[in-house]
């Protein structure tokens, strides 16, 4: 028999091996195809007598992937379709799908013959799943094993919360469930949850040794009087483990994360039944969070549109690949420039950094140093590596350097005469086709273009600090930023291993502008008298990462005493809240307090191992409401509700086109609430209607910045959906007409 996704040898011994190589694929996923074939694959294993056991090995360089997620997008869509008019079949659909792979595993691992994953490379959602029914794994060294779904808002709905408690102890099975994180060769080993580790050329003649050693096709769990490696439910070390489990999970999620919630159940009641039973509970509660407005929208943004954002969806067609053999940063030897030549060195892209003079320009080189040595620490690098990426650096002060260059970004201090300065030096020096590309937060792009003389080659690239961390950045269109500009930009950003967003030129872009309005709306609060605590908690509640006391501290409070001025400045007193300047002139001019870089701001950073706490004076600036009279779920409504507006604002004035990317972007650009699936998917998952209505209640109580924009009063009208209006898939026609 043939299959599309396997080719099955049986050697002289009664051993089969079954090599996954799915056309047309660079990994193995999990799709409707492969359920098909290895449903026979496993029936015909069962069936033929001569079958002494199987293998599973991939002709990949990695095992395989997980579940193709557009698959389970496409069944959630199905039960959306259908819910309304005949919710029992919706749902019984929905399960039947929902149980596919937990079914067809269980089969796998009852049928009589032994299995062992032969697994090289990563191994990861539903594809593990597959291998920890299997009765042995065999790993090549890179082997890294997983359970990612949390991190799109997910669960492993193949028997993954049954398996891994059962093989490993629960404490451990709970922590890489809930985490997502991946294991290692070794790490596996030692956990219990592989055999052994082997070069990978080896990888299936250990895998066959087993089963001819007599590997048994009976799970352990199936074994009467099989023993919890982590204790029974119902014991000491259940009574030990659970109830502080349950307050961590509350503490890291604030339950705002159905997939999570679904695991701490699903392994604490699965734990308590025979297999059968507790794959029936998996199967119950991974169909019940398929239906929730999370698992959606964390799957479409974080999976569906990261994936064709990182695939270039926004490359303009017709544009040949950039070849970007050299990148200058002007201004490298800052702690911003130094992080993009990092990056970019880090790419195997040879990099110029160039300051004002040779020995500052060192300090970048000072600085990818000093991050290879804190990850050899780690072992997450090594000496050798470390010489490699050194010897792509080059230091100097002369602009002569730039000759060469396919790429230049400056990076110097956020001033328009000094980028001014540096930009036309730059351009006497550059070669014709060579982009240039300014680094800037505040300063509009088509202003800073004039100073270009081919003003279709500049562009405006803006990364996030710390530059080696953030994983977004965003490519700013000015108004002469011409395709091949637009399409080096994006060619670069992919090759350093960020996601480009692209959006159009405003003050603030986009993401600097839903970063103010959460700091400003933080304000507002401290000066109503809310309690300095309660609004950073309540932040955290509402799922933001940091709280905006902490983040205006890590920007800086200065920076943003320097942002009201200039905006006073250029657009008058009335652009900006008076009480707003009252607090930051006097958090930096009165009380010194200029954030983390200089240890106080919100917060007092004492020397460690103390830890960074509010600094006390913050509740004498203002008369304090007693918080058990707040209403902590119109705060949270606040915060979501004032950046969710600016992100739509940011649509209705063109600052961004793809909707795709307003989610991204405020997931990845500052950590928006990701259970949400960002800042536009909370619009479309709670209503426009409704969204509309909750707002002009807060805008009635605290405020016009909850004003809804035109768009959305006219949306609201028929309950219009953002992904509707602005479908990303539509032809640039249809989209300009949506608009």
């Amino acid at each position: 028999m043939t299959y599309k996704n396997f080719t099955v040898e049986t050697d002289a011994d009664g051993i089969q091996l079954v090599t996954w190589d799915s056309p047309d694929r660079s990994m193995n996923v999990i799709d409707q195809s492969v359920f098909e074939d290895w449903e026979k694959i496993v029936e015909a294993a069962a069936a033929d007598e001569n079958v002494k056991g199987v293998v599973l090995a991939s002709g990949k360089k990695h095992f395989g992937a997980g579940a193709d997620l557009t698959m389970l997008q496409a069944m959630m869509g199905g039960y959306d379709s259908l819910k309304d008019s005949d919710p029992e079949k919706a749902m019984e659909t929905l399960y039947g799908h929902a149980t596919r792979l937990n079914n067809l595993v269980r089969k796998q691992e009852t049928c009589g013959k032994p299995f062992v994953a032969a697994i090289n490379g990563q191994c990861l959602g539903g594809v593990f799943e597959i291998a920890l029914a299997c009765h042995a794994r065999v790993l090549a060294t890179d082997a890294k094993l997983g359970l990612p779904e949390v991190k799109v808002g997910l669960f492993p709905g193949g028997g993954g919360t049954q398996r891994l408690p059962r093989l490993i102890h629960t404490q451990e099975a709970l922590q890489y469930l809930l985490k997502g994180g991946n294991i290692h060769a070794d790490k596996a080993v030692k956990l219990g949850l592989a055999s052994e580790v082997v070069e990978a050329g080896e990888l299936v003649a250990a895998a066959k040794k087993l089963i001819a050693g007599g590997l048994s096709a009976e799970q352990p769990w199936d074994k009467k009087g099989f023993r919890l490696p982590g204790g029974q439910v119902f014991s000491k070390e259940g009574f030990n483990l659970f109830p502080p489990a349950n307050a961590i999970y509350r503490r890291e999620t604030h339950d705002n994360y159905p997939g999570a919630r679904a695991i701490m159940k699903c392994v604490y009641e699965g734990l308590l039944l025979p297999m059968d039973q507790a794959c029936r509970v998996e199967g119950r509660y991974f169909t019940h969070v398929l239906t929730t407005p999370e698992a959606k929208h964390m799957v479409r943004s974080l999976f569906i549109s990261l994936q064709a954002i990182k695939k270039g969806a926004r490359r303009p067609e017709g544009v040949e690949p950039s070849e970007i053999r050299k990148v200058a940063v002007l201004g490298g030897g800052g702690f911003m420039g130094a992080g993009i030549a990092y990056v970019t060195a880090k790419a195997g892209i040879k990099v110029v950094l160039l300051d004002k003079d040779a020995e500052a320009a060192a300090k970048g080189i000072d600085h990818a140093a000093g991050l290879e040595d804190k990850a050899i620490a780690k072992k997450r690098s090594t000496p050798e590596a470390k010489e490699q990426l050194l010897a792509l650096y080059e230091a100097a002060d002369d602009y002569s350097v730039l000759a060469d260059c396919d790429l230049v970004i400056e990076a110097v201090f956020e001033d328009s005469n000094v980028k001014k300065m540096v930009t036309e030096k730059a351009a006497e020096h550059m070669k014709p086709t060579a982009i240039f590309a300014s680094n800037t937060s505040t300063i509009p792009i088509s202003d800073l273009a004039k100073n270009f003389p081919r003003q279709d080659q500049f562009i405006g690239i803006h990364f996030f600090s710390p530059v080696d961390r953030m994983m977004l950045t965003e490519i700013i269109m000015g108004k002469k930023t011409g395709n091949k500009a637009l399409a080096t930009a994006i060619d670069y950003v992919l090759a350093i291993k960020k996601t480009p967003i692209v959006v159009n030129d405003t003050r603030g872009f986009y993401i600097n502008r839903m970063v103010l309005r959460y700091m400003s709306e933080a304000y507002n609060m401290l000066i109503e008298g809310v309690p300095p605590a309660m609004i950073e908690n309540v932040a955290k509640m509402a799922g933001m990462p940091v709280g905006p006391l902490a983040l205006n501290d890590e920007t800086a409070i200065d920076l943003s005493h320097k942002i009201l001025h200039q905006t006073i400045r250029d657009m008058g007193e009335k652009a900006v809240d008076p009480r707003h300047v009252e607090l930051v002139d006097s958090m930096v001019e009165k009380h010194g307090r200029l954030g983390r870089k200089n240890g106080k701001g919100f917060y007092d950073y004492p020397e460690k191992p103390a830890k960074k706490h509010l600094w006390p004076g913050l509740k004498d600036l203002y008369p304090q409401q007693k918080a058990d009279d707040i209403d902590v779920q119109e705060l949270k409504n606040r915060f979501h509700a004032v950046i969710a507006i600016e992100a739509a604002r940011c649509v209705a004035e063109g600052v961004v086109t793809d909707v795709r990317e307003a989610d991204v972007g405020s997931i990845l650009g500052f950590g928006f609430a990701p259970f949400t699936g960002g800042a536009i998917s909370y619009i479309d998952g709670m209503g426009t209607a409704a969204f509309v209505d909750m707002c002009k209640k807060l805008a009635r109580k605290y405020g016009d910045q909850f004003k809804p924009n035109k768009l959305l009063n006219e949306m609201a009208r028929t309950d219009e959906k953002f992904y509707d209006r602005f479908d990303p898939h539509a032809s640039p026609d249809e989209t300009k007409k949506a608009a």
